[in-house]
């Protein structure tokens, strides 16, 4: 008898600024696979407060909100919407952007196996490039440098990418990307 291992039922991907994260969640959404956005919920949060979406008002915001409810504020709303997904069907689900070791820790203690991590990992001055060319909140060199800094000493988002269960290095285009992304989806069993 043949075993196969258990498919992950979440992947979700970490990464700096400029990695390549929202593009790979992007080519799996389009394959049709759900998403829950971790930077949604802080952009919703935004919203609510009557601030526009710009990286002068993200930042302090998002941290803001994480000193006033604690740095679970995020991974608690993402864990009621993926287990939303899963109650209404879904099995296979995108998370996009954990943040933060707090994040990483209650994920996985929440979905333990069914939780896969994989970073999108790039060279700096790659990263640093993209976020200058991005058509949506475009950042300076040293703008991505202070939030390199902000991601790494804040919000601690250097425990989960190297703790990450798989790596896929992004330094060529969008196509090898989608490649890479497709390979280690099949490796996964995740698939539609």
């Amino acid at each position: 008898m043949t075993h196969h291992p258990t498919p992950s039922n979440i992947i979700a991907f970490v990464g700096l600024p400029g990695a390549g994260k929202s593009s790979a969640v992007d080519h799996l959404t389009a394959k049709g696979f759900p998403k829950v956005y971790f930077g949604g919920v802080v952009l919703d949060a935004m919203t609510a407060a009557g601030l526009a979406h710009t990286q002068e008002n993200e930042k302090p915001f998002r941290e803001e909100l994480r000193a006033k409810e604690g740095k679970d504020f995020i991974a608690k709303r993402i864990i009621s919407q993926l287990h939303s997904l899963i109650a209404s069907g879904q099995h296979m689900i995108v998370a996009d952007g954990l943040y933060s070791w707090t994040e990483y820790k209650l994920l996985k203690h929440e979905f333990g196996p069914q939780l896969h991590v994989v970073a999108i990992v790039a060279p700096k001055h790659l990263r640093h490039h993209r976020l200058t060319k991005r058509p949506v909140r475009p950042l300076t060199d040293e703008e991505a440098s202070q939030r390199d800094w902000a991601e790494i000493e804040n919000l601690e988002k250097g425990g989960p990418i190297a703790i990450a269960d798989n790596y896929i290095i992004n330094d060529g285009n969008l196509d090898e990307l989608h490649t890479a992304v497709n390979r280690l989806c099949n490796q996964l069993h995740f698939e539609r």
